[in-house]
């Protein structure tokens, strides 16, 4: 692990997460597996109690704003989503091609980049930025064509109220902790 990492957990900030794909390999290049993966998050969002601000599920990556859960941490959140999801995965791929498995010999190949890059979100206006990166990103890596089309991401819950298969929860800004200047401006 790299020294100086500091990670700042308990002040109740949001947390812009990434994670990545091992290699940055198209894992979640499938609808099948992006639809899986919302499953687990779901799950994993219920079960350790946090609230989802926005996501997008890339092919090979996964963003996420989020608060800090009321049970654990954010690096458990996303240590049991990444397992929970490999495990998933792997079992798909053992029913589906029984023999696979034995050409693996040390086990099956990484699903997921062993760290995750988390931006502690201070500002509303950081995470307006974010929220807008997140809904862009399949926009911008030319997936489609509107944020709306892409059916992996909170897009769809802000623009239309739609409820997707992860529960996307806008009014977390009372619990947010926000500068004195930005506090003003969530109130005005």
């Amino acid at each position: 692990m790299p020294t100086g990492l500091k990670r700042y957990y308990g002040a109740g900030y949001l947390h812009f997460i990434t994670f990545s794909c091992y290699q940055r390999r198209p894992i979640l290049g499938t609808a099948r597996r992006r639809d899986l993966f919302l499953e687990i998050l779901e799950q994993v969002r219920r079960s350790y109690k946090f609230v989802i601000i926005g996501y997008v599920v890339m092919p090979e990556h996964v963003h996420l704003l989020l608060c800090e859960p009321e049970r654990s941490n954010p690096s458990v959140v996303i240590q049991v989503l990444k397992q929970s999801f490999s495990r998933r995965l792997r079992r798909g791929i053992r029913r589906a091609h029984p023999a696979q498995g034995t050409l693996w010999k040390e086990g099956p190949p990484a699903v997921w980049q062993r760290r995750f890059y988390d931006f502690v979100v201070w500002t509303e206006r950081k995470r307006i930025e974010k929220l807008r990166y997140i809904h862009r990103n399949p926009v911008k890596r030319g997936l489609v064509q509107k944020p709306e089309q892409w059916k992996w991401s909170s897009y769809r819950a802000y623009a239309y109220g739609e409820r997707g298969p992860v529960l996307v929860n806008e009014r977390l800004p009372a619990k947010l902790k926000l500068s004195g200047r930005a506090t003003k401006m969530a109130k005005s």
